[in-house]
């Protein structure tokens, strides 16, 4: 299985924070709650592209 690699932006402030690996069968664009230093708080971060 190969994997690809995808950045991760703060939904609040749109700032690519965070950069992960996720499997190429994946479908669903990713969610994670996060820590985001620009808002100083942790929020919803999802995969761009």
């Amino acid at each position: 299985m190969s994997q690809r690699k995808v950045a991760l932006s703060c939904d609040i402030c749109g700032k690519r924070n965070y950069i992960t690996k996720v499997q190429d069968t994946h479908s669903k664009r990713l969610e994670i709650k996060k820590y985001c230093k620009n808002c100083n708080k942790s929020t919803i971060h999802k995969e761009t592209f």
